[in-house]
């Protein structure tokens, strides 16, 4: 299957009425695993990876393989810059053949989110590439120490936004946080529902992380259609490296390597099958 738009996999999503995940990545175990689920379920997904990440698994390795093996894959994979910072960053990401690019300008004024946010489509359009946003804050962190103050999503304002940027997808906050979840979040439904009924856009669910099933399919019926999985993989890599390595008789890479693979395969397949509602 080729290399396909983000945009054409929302609309696939859309027309599904399921959500389709957005798994980050950081080695090539992690790419291994998340591909070879989304072809034993048959299914589009989203490799991706944050601006943030990269001082652990460098662009300049990770893209042409993350690329390579969209275009390798069996079923159709969108290669996704996930919370660029940096307008420099998002150039080099759609270079490299990425078909998709998120800038996050959500803890910048409002005015400024809009401004630098149409800068990226107008660059993103050049590539054919879907841009996705932010609006509100999402709680947490993305790969670094400081932890952001969850600030929900205005509804009135997200269409003002999609309206004047034109972006393709807008992740929304509504009280989920990235990383692990100290208790289980209180997610604003009645916010998510707000913004459904206002804005024609497709929605992106970030930190899914620790989210029940029943949550998951209920941001599904209200407009989500790309849901964001990153700690969930990262753990489950974590997790199976040092239970291999504390019970293997003489642990070496070529046995290491498709078991970090096979824990990443596990946790996507899992996710894929609540986002499928099946």
């Amino acid at each position: 299957m080729p290399l396909i738009k983000m945009k054409d996999i929302l609309s696939w999503a859309e027309e599904n009425n399921c959500a389709v995940g957005a798994f980050s990545v950081g080695n090539m175990e992690m790419v291994i695993g998340a591909v070879k689920a989304a072809e034993e379920m048959n299914t589009p997904i989203i490799l991706q990876i944050a601006e943030k990440r990269m001082k652990h698994s460098p662009l300049h390795l990770m893209a042409p393989m993350m690329v390579s093996a969209a275009k390798s894959a069996k079923v159709p994979v969108a290669v996704h810059l996930d919370h660029g910072l940096t307008i420099g960053c998002i150039k080099t990401a759609l270079e490299y053949g990425f078909t998709s690019v998120m800038l996050d300008g959500s803890l910048l004024p409002f005015e400024e989110n809009i401004e630098l946010t149409k800068q990226v489509c107008a660059e993103a359009d050049k590539y054919g590439a879907t841009v996705e946003a932010e609006l509100g804050v999402v709680g947490g962190n993305e790969g670094d120490t400081a932890v952001h103050k969850i600030q929900c999503t205005d509804p009135g304002k997200a269409l003002e936004f999609c309206e004047k940027t034109g972006v393709d997808c807008l992740a929304v906050a509504i009280g989920n946080a990235h990383g692990n979840y100290p208790v289980l979040p209180e997610l604003r439904f009645d916010v998510l529902e707000d913004i459904y009924q206002k804005v024609k856009t497709p929605l992106v669910l970030h930190g899914g992380t620790g989210i029940t099933d029943e949550m998951f399919r209920k941001a599904i019926s209200l407009g989500v259609r790309k849901i964001n999985i990153a700690t969930a993989s990262f753990d489950a890599l974590a997790n199976k490296t040092k239970e291999y390595t504390a019970t293997a008789d003489k642990p070496d890479y070529f046995t290491l390597s498709p078991a970090m693979a096979d824990a990443v395969y596990e946790n996507v397949k899992n996710h894929i099958k609540i986002f499928l509602n099946k």
